[in-house]
């Protein structure tokens, strides 16, 4: 059997998801669908001339039209959101009424978890939705379940994840890879991790650490918004810890924590003589040209540490992927291990191996099923047990 996708967005990450369902997907029909018509064509020709054979088709669409994303969206097999994440609630609830499965790159766990309120709905409708695709959370998340399987009876989960430049320019030390938007929307608010079992909220840009990455050397990793999402609230009962940190060239902690303390990252209107203008559209105005580069040579990283108890006796397993920029295609390693998980998740939607419902990503996707697909794209994924 052949499925047809729509990927909303042909951005970076939407470009990368459509060229994995083309080689994976079993697709018989992709649909890229973008704001700007020149841009989803150059999007489904890059795709075309890739896999040799025409299987996507471009569309003009404004994810902002609710009723023509309906027209678009309605008689696909699955819809892959990779547009900003402000607008997967809504666009959940069209696919919900379309009857077409629903991936999405997530990044904003309050949205996350009104998309899983919707439960009830997809699953009256026959559908599978699964937000939260991506690196972080998701194909973290989808470690972290496989390394607490290896473990045995896992009780610690420390994460760590980042996607950096493997050139590293300074004084900035960081190389944009994905929609700003998304960059600031991790920067700003906190995280909800468990700690000794409970839920418990942190603020961004705390609990700074060293970590040794080889061949990277030492990073620094600190916390940041929404690298869990809902997998905290799914442990509960079942872990005492699970946490994400994120990792970064020495000295970017520094900065970012000073535009924080700024107030650079707040979506609150200021008055700067007769104007009104948002903190964080200012930063964005000055901070992309800066970490925009020609040289799109990127390292993606997720590491996890598990740690338990197997046979009665202390356990720790480590899995770790660390992915580059492939030159054969031109992705990047983040448009790699962020559109191609989409893509992943949104194949098994498709496959109805995922429940019917709207279900966290860390349930509805197996660990051994991501680590399978992963290491069939050529991830290099590495795991090690021991006490």
């Amino acid at each position: 059997m052949t499925f047809s996708y729509i990927v909303l967005g042909a951005g970076r990450q939407g470009t990368a998801a459509a060229y994995d369902l083309a080689r994976f997907g079993e697709a018989d029909r992709i649909t890229v669908a973008d704001s700007e018509l020149e841009r989803a064509r150059s999007a489904a020709d890059r795709v075309n001339q890739l896999t040799g054979r025409k299987v996507v088709d471009a569309i003009a669409l404004d994810v902002r039209d609710n009723g023509a994303v309906g027209r678009a969206i309605h008689g696909h097999h699955v819809v892959l959101s990779a547009v900003p994440y402000f607008h997967n609630l809504r666009l959940t609830k069209i696919a919900i009424d379309q009857h077409v499965s629903f991936c999405d790159l997530g990044g904003h766990t309050d949205t996350v978890r009104q998309q899983h309120a919707l439960g009830g709905e997809a699953k009256q409708a026959g559908v599978r939705v699964v937000p939260d695709c991506g690196l972080g959370p998701g194909m973290g998340n989808n470690l972290a379940v496989y390394a607490m399987g290896l473990v045995g009876e896992a009780e610690h989960v420390y994460m760590y994840d980042g996607g950096l430049p493997q050139n590293p320019q300074p004084p900035w030390n960081y190389a944009l890879t994905f929609n700003i938007e998304g960059l600031t929307n991790e920067y700003y608010g906190g995280m909800t991790v468990l700690r000794d079992g409970k839920l418990q909220h942190l603020p961004c840009f705390t609990e700074f650490e060293m970590v040794d990455v080889p061949p990277l050397g030492q990073l620094e990793a600190f916390l940041i918004a929404g690298g869990v999402s809902t997998a905290p609230w799914t442990f509960q009962g079942k872990l005492q810890t699970y946490q994400l940190k994120v990792l970064r060239y020495p000295g970017t902690f520094a900065q970012l924590k000073a535009f924080s303390d700024l107030g650079l990252f707040d979506l609150k209107p200021v008055r700067v003589g007769e104007s009104e203008v948002v903190p964080r559209h200012l930063f964005h105005a000055l901070y992309e040209p800066q970490v925009r580069v020609e040289d799109d040579k990127d390292v993606c990283i997720v590491r996890v540490v598990a740690r338990g108890k197997k046979n009665g006796k202390p356990s720790e397993a480590v899995v770790e992927l660390i992915d580059y920029y492939d030159a054969a295609t031109g992705f990047t390693a983040m448009q790699r291990t962020t559109g191609w998980h989409l893509a992943i998740v949104a194949a098994m939607l498709a496959k109805k191996e995922t429940p019917l419902g709207s279900i966290p990503l860390e349930v509805a996707v197996p660990g051994e099923a991501l680590v399978r697909e992963g290491r069939r794209r050529g991830f290099q994924i590495t795991e090690r047990v021991g006490a």
